[in-house]
């Protein structure tokens, strides 16, 4: 059963949303979650600069311009050229499209996949339950990497087979959290209302039982967002995701981090840049989605 302080803490929340302006909200949420709101900017400006990277990039991100190899930053190119005479900053800026897709393409299709089967195995619960669990215990046992690079050697390089690679590890992740959730409804008494009056198990599932584990699944998918993107840039650093000339920020790192840390050290660092910002605003959104949602975390 819900606790009565919980239930509290939610109207009171609900409340809140409910009788001020919206930008009073905003400014409540931002003076009690700076650093969510700070993760919040950066996610907006990631998105902003992959829908309008035509406008914003000068340069043609695949474009070789030899003439221009390893150029500083100065006013032509602000943060300098590759070793191919490419805008580094053009392809920081196309690169955002490619994190952004692999990343929400994974974390979608991962968390969706894992909170049906999560819901389900705490639903059914017995032998199917025990059965579930050990073989997400087996995927679990080996660490996101290690998985996602024994994908790519299976079913090859590319976008798409990244996409795979990083969506399969997220799956048990999501349904083990969502089922923990999903195990305390299971034991509500409109759930057994819904079993007497006939409903379908799929109805039940569907309709009663995920819309109330919503909170954790967006806090995971938040997660995963974040996640998904560091996955995808080591494998295109390790040579196993997105190749040439698809400007992608782990390929930019392969291609400067070591040859050219010392005579050109502006290729490997703005790539990096690019990665630890993107990879720390969603951890530092989802942590202030997890502190919003959660009611107990909002009692304190």
């Amino acid at each position: 059963m819900v606790a009565v302080s919980e239930i509290r803490a939610e109207s009171g929340f609900e409340n809140l949303v409910q009788k001020k302006p919206w930008h009073q909200v905003t400014l409540e949420l931002t003076r009690k979650y700076p650093l969510g709101v700070f993760g919040a900017v950066v996610v907006v400006v990631m998105i902003l600069l992959a829908v309008f990277a035509n406008v914003l990039s000068p340069y043609d991100p695949e474009e070789n311009a030899f003439e221009f190899m390893l150029t500083p930053p100065g006013a032509d190119f602000w943060l300098g050229t590759d070793q191919f005479g490419r805008d580094i900053l053009t392809r920081i800026i196309y690169g955002a499209r490619t994190a952004l897709f692999v990343g929400f393409s994974c974390a979608m299709i991962g968390a969706c996949i894992g909170l049906v089967l999560g819901v389900t195995s705490a639903y059914f619960g017995g032998r199917f339950d025990l059965i579930f669990q050990r073989v997400m215990d087996v995927f679990m046992a080996f660490p996101l990497i290690i998985m996602a690079m024994a994908v790519v050697s299976i079913f090859g390089t590319g976008t798409q087979n990244v996409i795979i690679a990083i969506t399969i590890p997220f799956i048990p992740r999501c349904a083990r959290v969502v089922r923990s959730s999903a195990l305390a409804i299971r034991e509500i008494p409109y759930v057994d209302a819904a079993r007497a009056l006939g409903y379908s198990h799929t109805r039940i599932i569907l309709r009663h039982m995920v819309p109330n584990v919503m909170a954790p699944f967006l806090i995971m998918l938040t997660a995963f967002v974040g996640q998904a993107i560091l996955l995808e840039a080591s494998l295109s650093y390790l040579g196993l995701g997105v190749q040439e000339p698809t400007p992608a920020w782990g390929l930019m790192l392969q291609g400067g981090a070591e040859e050219y840390a010392e005579s050109a050290p502006w290729v490997a660092i703005w790539p990096g840049v690019a990665i630890s910002l993107a990879v720390f605003g969603f951890n530092l959104f989802g942590d202030a989605l997890r502190d919003v949602l959660d009611p107990k975390l909002r009692l304190q």
